[in-house]
């Protein structure tokens, strides 16, 4: 029998409902705006009840470089949470949402994978609860106020040969990254090149997960740029008035999503800037709740740990006081023969000399964490079914002469049971 794929063990899963979950975490029915029987959003206001305990332990998943060879921070942060649970521990999941771009695309969908998913699976990499089309319609609304400004009058100069912000859309539609637009009569708008951004790309997504409550994100929109006047001054939101509006689109949004890993394990999935582009962290709000009403939260940066865990660190942590008890780097067997010179096509078979030829890549990521941000790191190895007994050696072996902790993960294949060491 071969394996299964992920979206087959996610279809084979019966969630539990997700008021059973929020029990878990001492939350009621009265505390969900309910989404169905398995999601729901959680009133952000609960950060203000007193849970009487002490404060969470937070945990950092970040990797190597990104390779096409697969890493799996999603899979490993599941895994580990599950791990946990699995000990006994109180414990959430704190993840971004996926955006359709990606999960149409080449990357495909970002729910964890094998028996270390998040569920409803298609629910949430596709439309979810809203969240992204509320940012989108937030984005495009101020793009419609500035062109009907300049179009009755341009009161505020906006120079249109000058104009930064753009449209967006939840999908890599390459057509309309430059467009000319406002063709037609007079009552059309007027002729200028324009484009659009994927949604995950829109400065109001970056805003939606840094925002500490509704007041805060009102202010974060109201700063954004939107292009330059006659005389090179910046024009903002807030002098198109636009911040109100904005925010109204995006109050229900800014509410997290509590849904499942396949084992029970709660999971707040909440915000997801790229962080080639942003920051590249779930939010704000959704990491502090979790932090809230669990004793450890398993959460994740984007990309490698030079990109997604600085940007974790040197931005969001700064930015909403927090900081990490640990760090999980995750690596693969087949992403460091990549980095030793192999093939995409021959990751399958064995190459001891290939993989140690990639091992200073992991290394250097392992030296950043523990050096330069001084934070404690254990190296997770996810394992995939086609990796040879000699090459995880050979990764163990060379972490530890240099004094690396290192586990091997093997969460994809038995869930939290291979996340425990």
């Amino acid at each position: 029998m071969g394996l299964k794929s992920d979206i087959e063990i996610a279809q084979e899963a019966t969630p539990q409902d997700i008021r059973v979950i929020a029990a878990k975490l001492g939350l009621t029915e009265d505390d969900l705006d309910l989404y169905g029987k398995y999601k729901a959003k959680v009133d952000y206001n609960l950060l203000k009840k007193d849970t009487g305990k002490k404060t969470a332990r937070l945990i950092l998943t970040t990797a190597i470089n990104p390779t096409p060879a697969g890493e799996g921070k999603t899979t490993t942060t599941i895994g580990v949470a599950d791990g946990l649970a699995k000990l006994g521990k109180n414990v959430l999941v704190a993840l971004r949402e996926p955006s359709l771009g990606p999960v149409f695309g080449v990357k495909g969908g970002a729910a964890g994978g094998g028996y270390a998913q998040v569920v409803p699976m298609e629910d949430i990499n596709l439309h979810f609860t809203g969240d992204f089309h509320a940012i989108g319609a937030a984005n495009n609304l101020l793009a419609a106020m500035m062109d009907n400004h300049i179009k009755q009058g341009n009161e505020l100069r906006i120079d249109p040969k000058k104009i930064t912000w753009r449209r967006c859309v939840d999908m890599n539609d390459r057509q309309l990254r430059n467009i000319v637009d406002g063709l037609g009569g007079s009552g059309d708008g007027f002729c200028r090149e324009d484009g659009f951004d994927i949604t995950v790309a829109s400065e109001v997504m970056a805003a939606f997960c840094l925002a500490s409550n509704i007041v805060d994100l009102k202010e974060r929109c109201g700063r954004i740029i939107v292009g330059y006047n006659f005389d090179g001054d910046p024009v903002t939101a807030a002098e198109l008035q636009a911040q109100g509006a904005m925010a109204a689109l995006l109050k229900d949004a800014l509410k997290p999503n509590l849904v499942q890993t396949l084992e029970g394990t709660p999971a707040f999935i909440h915000g997801g800037p790229f962080a080639n582009i942003a920051h590249g962290c779930n939010s704000v709000i959704a990491t502090r709740m979790a932090m809230h009403f669990a004793d450890y939260v398993v959460t994740e940066g984007g990309f490698g740990a030079d990109l997604g865990a600085e940007k974790f660190l040197d931005i969001k942590c700064r930015m909403a006081k927090l900081k990490p008890d640990a760090v999980i780097i995750v690596a693969t067997v087949r992403a460091l023969k990549y980095n030793g010179g192999v093939a995409k096509a021959d990751l399958n078979e064995e190459n001891l000399v290939a993989l140690k030829a990639g091992l200073p890549n992991l290394l250097k990521h392992v030296e950043n964490i523990t050096q330069v941000f001084k934070l404690p790191a254990v190296v997770a190895i996810n394992e995939f079914p086609l990796d040879t007994p000699a090459e995880l050696a050979l990764v163990k072996d060379e972490c530890q002469k240099l004094g690396v902790n290192v586990a091997l993960s093997q969460v994809w294949a038995k869930g939290g049971e291979g996340g425990k060491e």
